[in-house]
This record gives C-alpha cells, structure tokens and sequence, in this order.
C-alpha cells in the first residue's frame, strides 16, 4: 500500500448527504441505481451505485452516506455521475459506508 501525506488527504472532499431519490439504472453494464443525493451545501448531487445486490430502494431513501464529492463527472452510459457514493467490497457487493449516527448534510469527515 502506497502511504499518503496529511496534505493528499486533506484534498479528498467526503462529505455526508441523505439519498433523496432513486431510480432503477437498466442502461448500466452492472446493476445499479441512479441516486439523487442532497449534500447540505453542495447542493444535490447525482451519483451512480451499484447496490441492487444488498439493498431495496426504499431500504437507501432518506439514508445517509459517504460520497467524494471532487472527483471530476464521470459518465456512465446516458448518466452523469458528479460524486462517488462510498462502500466496503464484501464478497463481491458493495455495503454502504455511512456514519454511526445523523450528522447535518454536507458534513466533511475530518
């Protein structure tokens, strides 16, 4: 594993935002769901995610999550992704990383 400075670190934006909407994504080479996510001050951000396998749609509305905000849009079919919702890789599927308890949107992790 290549170690990294405080300064890198600090340019990565993670911030939390509550998943407000969601739409099934057929066009995906991989399953996945469209997620409309509301990041406080950074506005709502769509993001791409494919969690089908472990999550419902109506298991991700109002939940909050973990998203790098300053990558580049990245697109994914006839989609726009403008933020990286994050996750854990277990046995091939991606279980969300989220915070223990409700903090306000657009927190950054510190």
């Amino acid at each position: 594993m290549e170690t990294i400075s405080w300064p890198d670190f600090e340019k990565v934006e993670l911030r939390v935002g509550t998943v407000i909407k969601i739409a099934d994504f057929p066009e995906a080479k991989k399953p996945a769901y469209k997620l409309e996510i509301d990041l406080g001050e950074l506005g709502v951000k769509k993001s791409s995610a494919q969690l089908t396998k472990l999550y419902k749609k109506e298991d991700l509305l109002n939940k909050q999550v973990l998203c790098v905000c300053n990558f580049p849009p990245r697109q994914i079919g006839p989609f726009m992704s403008e933020v990286l919702t994050t996750g854990f890789i277990l046995d091939e599927e991606v279980v969300l990383a989220v915070p223990e308890r409700p903090v306000p949107n657009g927190s950054k992790l510190a």
